[in-house]
């Protein structure tokens, strides 16, 4: 019966709750990942971060309503709170909008019972952990190619 050490990616792409959200969105495209671990100084998982999670944040963002006359910009609402929160959304860090409350296996863990956990919780990126340390990440494309779909 294969394993979560059987299929896992290994070089695994981890970010630091401290990375700011602009860095973490360049890692997204430079990795080409939408999930990432997130790990403190010791390497101890704390969290996972999405691509969707960046996307809710930006949610929150008020685009002010402006109208366009003859090449002039009025705004018709405070574009100094607009401004504002363009500066707090960057400033935010991933910790404050990581998951805490990551599905995880171990490497012992049978694949069936990796894919049942991604469907129970409706995650795509399971860490595999030894200890609270990230040896290793399963996608869902992983589980694919496992039963040979």
């Amino acid at each position: 019966m294969l394993k979560a050490e059987n299929i896992m990616t290994t070089e695994v792409i981890v970010v630091a709750p401290q990375t700011g959200l602009k860095e973490l969105a360049a890692l997204f495209q430079q990795h080409n990942v939408s999930s990432m671990p997130v790990v403190n100084d010791q390497d101890d998982l704390v969290g996972i971060i999405t691509t969707t999670d960046l996307i809710d944040c930006d949610k929150t963002l008020h685009i002010p309503t402006v109208i366009s006359i003859f090449d002039w910009v009025l705004y018709l609402e405070s574009e100094k709170n607009f401004e504002e929160q363009v500066r707090r959304i960057s400033a935010q860090t991933v910790a404050e909008i990581c998951t805490t409350d990551v599905v995880t296996c171990s490497a012992q863990t049978t694949v069936t019972e990796v894919a049942e956990l991604m469907v129970q919780h409706k995650v795509h990126l399971i860490p595999v952990v030894d200890n609270s340390k990230v040896i290793g990440v399963i996608a869902r494309l992983d589980i694919i190619r496992a039963v040979g779909v």
